[in-house]
């Protein structure tokens, strides 16, 4: 095939259907866990989350809640996928091999929400969120109290007892959470999110009528099952409220995956290395929104 602008332009039309076509057709779990926030600039401010704004009795002038002097900025990174097309390969008619490599480029491409949303995830016990304390922790400070969204009990339906002493409490601890006027939040979790090691402890601990012990299951329906195989630990577990318009998590975006090439036969790379270029490029980020919405288990105790 002749090397020139008419064929180039095909090739790489066609590379991009292949991607595109990919990348609609790829999985996404990360919106069942997170929030999109989209964004304009380098960076954005997330001090708001410092206020968890709730409606009060208008008596006299309004009451402005200040934002706390906690600082929370999620800065955009640059994220590519790049392969190369040797010249050689267009001139022997010999691109066949470049359609596996279109195609998990725009699987990647759609993936990448996922692999920084279970990422934050898995950093949670130890990355720190908005009040300055790691997400999941025992001491979040609230109206000068100390407040855990943490724990390490196994996740297990053996009984009603350990049905409670793992799942049953990280439920009753999230829907007692308040504010700093010591209001409830009203936490409602809706996702049980587990490993796939813990799948089938999970479902049947949501969908059984009675546990192992024999006895009526008290959790049954209580939360919807969230398996992700991007979670790093075989034993750790989540509960999640997703019910209100900010989540736990944040997909911050700034430039979606698209598919981009250079296909300029006077560029640098072609004339001294014969290569043509082909990728995705995004910018996008991830962070951590009110950690009142979660629990995490690192789920090492029995």
């Amino acid at each position: 095939m002749l090397v020139n602008a008419g064929n180039l332009k095909q090739i790489f039309v066609n590379l991009k259907t292949l991607f595109n076509n990919a990348f609609a057709a790829a999985p996404s779990q990360w919106q069942q866990i997170a929030m999109l926030v989209p964004s304009t600039g380098a960076s954005n401010d997330y001090k708001w989350l410092s206020s968890f704004p709730r409606m009060q009795k208008w008596i006299g002038e309004k009451s402005v809640k200040a934002l706390a002097a906690f600082g929370y900025t999620i800065v955009n990174d640059d994220w590519e996928a790049t392969v190369e097309v040797d010249r050689n390969d267009i001139d022997d008619d010999n691109l066949g091999i470049y359609k596996p490599q279109a195609e998990m480029a725009g699987f990647s491409a759609k993936q990448l929400p996922d692999e920084i949303v279970f990422e934050l995830v898995n950093r949670a016990f130890t990355e720190r969120c908005y009040d300055g304390q790691y997400f999941f922790d025992m001491d979040h400070p609230v109206k000068g109290a100390s407040v855990s969204n943490t724990g390490t009990k196994a996740l297990s339906g053996a009984s009603v007892a350990a049905a409670r002493a793992s799942y049953g409490a990280a439920r009753t601890a999230m829907r007692t959470f308040r504010d700093d006027e010591g209001r409830p939040l009203n936490v409602t979790p809706t996702v049980l999110l587990v490993p796939p090691a813990l799948e089938d402890e999970a479902n049947a601990l949501m969908t059984a009528e009675r546990l192992e012990d024999g006895k009526n299951n008290p959790y049954k329906n209580t939360a919807v099952v969230v398996v992700a195989p991007w979670l790093a630990s075989d034993t750790a577990w989540f509960l999640l409220d997703t019910s209100k318009p900010v989540r736990p998590f944040i997909y911050q975006e700034r430039k979606k995956p698209v598919f981009v090439e250079q296909t300029d036969p006077q560029a640098d790379g072609v004339f001294k290395r014969k290569k043509f270029l082909f990728g995705a490029e995004a910018r996008a980020a991830g962070g951590y929104g009110f950690w009142q919405l979660a629990y995490g288990s690192t789920g090492t105790e029995a």
